[in-house]
Formats: C-alpha cells, sequence, structure tokens
C-alpha cells in the first residue's frame, strides 16, 4: 500500500485539532507558510492540504485574516466526549451570539450600518476582532442575524383580527414602526435577493392566511403579501439617508426644508408648474412621510378590495 500522501498528513492532523477542539471556530489555523516550515513540504503541498479542509467544510478564507475554522465545523469523525462538551456550550454560545446581534443592531441604530464593522462591533465589545468568528462567520451573516432579531420585535397578536383588511394593515403598520425605530433595517432588505429571515417572513406568512379564502389564487395572494411588504420598505428606505443627512450636518429634515423655502417660491414664481403651486398653497395641506404611507396604503388595501370584490359574488362587499 502507497504511504499516505504528505498533504494528506497535514490536513489530517488540522482536522484532527478542529475535531477535537483544540482549534475552535473562528481560530485561524496555521498559514501555508507556517505549515511549509512545520513539515517541510512546498508551498503547493500546504496550499492543497488547506484546500481539503476547505472542501470538507472544516475552514474557510477571510479577506485580511487568513484561513479559519468554520463556525459550525462537521465533525464526522469527534470522539463522544468531544461532541458532548459542544452540545454543553451551546447554549453559551448561543448567548453569545445574541449579545453580537444585540450590539450590532445598537451600532447600526445610532450611528447607521456603514458604520457596522467587524472591528467596531468588537471594540463595542471590549474583544478582538478575530474572536467574533467563534459566533459568526461574517458581517454578511452578522447583518442577516440582525435582520432578523429587529423583525422579531414587530408584534403579531393571536388571535388575529377576524377580516382580511385589519389583519394587513395591522401587520403593515407594526412594519412601519419597526423601520422608524431601526432606520437601517429597510435599506438593508432587499426584495430580489431577500434574506432568509424567519421573522420577516412572518409578516408574508401573516398576509397570505389573511387572504386565503377570498377567491384569490395562489399567485394572486403571493403577489399581494410580497407587493405590501415591498410597499413598506419601499416607504421607509429613505429614512436610514435622512438619519445620515442629519446626523452629517445637524440639520433636520424640518429645517432643510425651511432653508428650500426660498429656493422653491423662485422655482414656482413664473408659472411653469401652475397644478404644484395650487395644491402646494393649500392651507390644509399635510405632506410627510407619515401621512404619504397611510395613504399610501389605504389605497393599496382600497385596491385589494376591488380585486377581491371581483373575483366572485361570495367575496364581495369584504372589508
Amino acid at each position: 500500500m502507497s504511504a499516505e500522501p504528505p498533504y494528506a498528513k497535514i490536513a489530517g492532523e488540522l482536522r484532527h485539532r478542529i475535531e477535537t477542539g483544540e482549534l475552535r471556530p473562528g481560530d485561524r489555523v496555521p498559514s501555508t507558510r507556517a505549515l511549509t516550515q512545520r513539515w517541510g513540504v512546498a508551498m503547493a503541498t500546504a496550499t492543497k492540504a488547506l484546500a481539503v479542509l476547505r472542501q470538507e467544510g472544516l475552514v474557510r478564507g477571510v479577506p485580511g485574516v487568513g484561513t479559519v475554522v468554520c463556525a459550525v465545523p462537521r465533525a464526522p469523525r469527534a470522539a463522544a466526549a468531544a461532541a458532548g462538551q459542544r452540545q454543553e456550550g451551546l447554549s453559551e454560545e448561543s448567548a453569545a451570539r445574541r449579545r453580537l446581534v444585540r450590539a450590532g443592531i445598537a451600532i447600526a441604530d445610532a450611528e447607521g450600518v456603514a458604520a457596522l464593522t467587524m472591528r467596531r462591533l468588537a471594540a463595542e465589545l471590549g474583544t478582538s476582532a478575530m474572536s467574533l468568528y467563534r459566533h459568526v462567520q461574517n458581517r454578511d451573516q452578522l447583518l442577516a442575524l440582525m435582520v432578523d432579531a429587529a423583525y422579531a420585535q414587530a408584534h403579531l397578536p393571536t388571535p388575529a383580527p377576524p377580516d382580511w383588511r385589519s389583519r394587513l394593515e395591522l401587520s403593515a403598520r407594526a412594519q412601519w414602526r419597526l423601520y422608524q425605530e431601526h432606520p437601517w433595517l429597510a435599506a438593508t432588505m432587499n426584495l430580489a435577493r431577500p434574506l432568509l429571515a424567519p421573522n420577516g417572513m412572518r409578516h408574508v406568512e401573516w398576509a397570505l392566511a389573511a387572504l386565503e379564502g377570498l377567491g384569490l389564487d395562489a399567485g394572486a395572494r403571493m403577489h399581494a403579501a410580497v407587493s405590501l411588504f415591498g410597499f413598506v420598505r419601499g416607504c421607509a428606505v429613505d429614512l436610514a439617508a435622512e438619519q445620515e443627512a442629519g446626523r452629517a450636518s445637524g440639520v433636520t429634515g424640518d429645517q432643510w426644508m425651511q432653508v428650500q423655502e426660498a429656493r422653491m417660491a423662485a422655482l414656482l414664481s413664473d408659472g411653469t408648474f401652475p397644478a404644484f403651486t395650487a395644491t402646494r398653497a393649500d392651507p390644509g395641506l399635510d405632506l410627510s412621510a407619515e401621512s404619504l404611507f397611510t395613504f399610501g396604503l389605504d389605497r393599496h388595501l382600497d385596491g385589494l378590495a376591488a380585486l377581491i370584490a371581483a373575483v366572485g359574488p361570495g367575496a364581495a362587499g369584504i372589508s
């Protein structure tokens, strides 16, 4: 039988150190240079050894850091005792991850999501940036956990309101309040490539359930649920930019609009925009983020009511 190739021996030793817990999630594994010095092998051999571990899902590359143990490494050959130790530490690790997420949300709420880096978070927690990788794989995973934790704060009561319109309005307003509390949240979401956030999906599930039995087919129900979710997010997506502008300039949105009054008056003085000028002159006009949201939500639900009424006599008149 041929001898085990050097790269396999190196991979085997590192695998053992990971499976027994000597190298924990987030720990750096020896670099290719360190492996060449330790084993007296060529750089290509050391690189191949690390590639084997990456293919097995045990390690991953982190830009600017190196190769680290994955947050949840597979351990097919780990001893039962080691597995038991990992299970005992599960609740402790989960608590640490929750602390990480809470701290990330606090930074994003106060300073915007652009300020959230692993280094900044580590400083806030009084630890090293490398230690964070024991609990999250990277910043993208941290953001996904933050999004899910934020949506968990939006209360959807049990039992739900009896009619579909009240249920959808309740969910939409809960999301709207959430986006106001966490201005970064709406801009973090992307309906083209949605984050799989279970607590966010609860709102789509809630809407789908509210629309059951009204004569709408599956496609109409799904489009109605997702478009409502998207409408609320769209109304809120500028909140982060407004927060950042206010933080950078020290000028509130109302103050900024007051500064623009003279320019607006000059722009409207030559009659180029007569309808705009006449409407704006109405003393009862109140245009704000809140009024835009409320008006749009009411019209959105009015449209759904018309669609439901149109699908059949049994659904007509549902409010």
